[in-house]
């Protein structure tokens, strides 16, 4: 039987299994190996798989299986997060790095609701992220509401921060859209710098979070061992991460991602019909602020502090790169790319210092054979049976 068939099996579901389980191999070697001989074998042999993957159709059966059945295909990479974080369910490193992982690609998402299907150009990613972090930090602090509500507040302060951004943001296109929210992001690092209200160069601390009525502090035996307490905090990234994918999905797959789209490659021509591409750009920009302050929020409480280094271009730079290499648009690969890009700078000492390099590099040389990413997105079209589809 023709491998192509046989994986499209269950409107591809069966190759969706094959690439996951492909993924979680890739990441428990990943998370494992500390020879650096090693890790740059496991490099190649990931090339090796891409490549393979793409050609046997495995990569096409999994993009139709996200585009036919959207609700087994996230619960399948869901589970396959979840048997992930069970593997290594008592190391604290490890599962600081899958949650860390899945919140970058959180924010990744919220980004490409701005970028990937709006055109919006936003270089300050970090700096919404940051205030999502700080907005958790404070409220925790003070003590005043529920830390469910402060998680959210975290997303709802980062989308009120970006209303600063609309008016210059609105009135500009291009580059110089995006050179105004680099310096949006200058001066808001420079800000958090020299605030001593929120603790200046050295940050805030957050302590004491309790979610859902479960101290994310401590961590519970299992099995016969401790789990670590970084396990609370990767499953409600798991949850964070599902709920943003579904609702970029259900965004795209709507009449709103339809004006979205319109207003990315032609605003001239979307108001001749009608289109507001004003009030389009201002949802886009504001609901993909509250994505990434959502994820800065549960990083802080995760990490249990948070300072200016997070708020800085670098690590703006880091969250475009994520979604460049992952393909602008698509949620998946915005997962594969977080996962590289967080992982290796950790897993490779030699390159600690030379993380905005490797980053230049990754993405010249992917471009090079993927001009559209890791996984690129799919065109949308126009059916009887199932109007939008992919």
């Amino acid at each position: 039987m023709n491998l192509k068939l046989l994986f499209m099996r269950a409107d591809g579901l069966l190759g969706l299994a094959i690439v996951i389980a492909l993924c979680i191999g890739e990441a428990c070697l990943l998370l494992l190996l500390e020879s650096q001989l090693a890790l740059f074998l496991l490099l190649l042999l990931t090339v090796v798989l891409w490549f393979t993957v793409r050609r046997v159709g495995l990569a096409q059966a999994a993009g139709s299986a996200v585009a036919c059945r959207v609700g087994a295909a996230n619960m399948l990479v869901c589970l396959g997060i979840f048997i992930l974080i069970l593997i290594f369910r008592e190391e604290h490193y490890a599962l600081l790095m899958i949650g860390t992982v899945l919140l970058f690609t959180t924010a990744g998402i919220g980004l490409n609701i701005q970028t990937g299907l709006t055109g919006l150009a936003n270089f300050a990613g970090a700096s919404f992220f940051a205030s999502g972090g700080y907005t958790m930090a404070v409220l925790v602090q003070k003590g005043t509401i529920p830390h469910e509500l402060a998680l959210l507040a975290g997303g709802a302060i980062s989308a009120l921060i970006g209303i600063l951004l609309l008016l210059p943001v609105l009135r500009t296109r291009g580059y110089y859209s995006a050179l105004v929210t680099i310096a949006f992001g200058l001066l808001f690092s420079s800000f958090l710098q020299v605030n001593e209200h929120l603790g200046g160069s050295e940050g805030l601390q957050v302590e004491g979070l309790r979610l859902f009525g479960w101290d994310m502090s401590t961590g519970f035996e299992w099995g016969g061992g401790e789990v670590s307490f970084y396990f609370a905090y990767c499953v409600l990234a798991i949850l964070v991460f599902l709920m943003a994918s579904l609702l970029a999905h259900a965004i795209e797959w709507s009449a709103i991602g339809v004006n979205l789209d319109a207003t990315r490659n032609d605003e001239l021509v979307s108001s001749t019909f009608g289109i507001s591409t004003q009030r389009w750009k201002i949802t886009a920009f504001l609901l993909g602020n509250f994505v990434i302050g959502v994820a800065g929020a549960l990083y802080s409480g995760m990490t249990g502090f948070i300072s200016p280094a997070g708020a800085t271009f670098e690590q703006s730079l880091l969250l475009i790169s994520i979604i460049v290499l992952g393909g602008i648009g698509n949620t998946w690969g915005t997962l594969i790319a977080a996962t590289f890009i967080i992982l290796l700078p950790e897993k490779l000492h030699a390159l600690q210092e030379y993380r905005v390099l490797l980053f230049s590099v990754l993405v010249v040389i992917i471009l090079m054979f993927s001009p559209k990413g890791l996984v690129p997105r799919a065109m949308r079209n126009f059916s009887r049976k199932r109007g939008i589809h992919e």
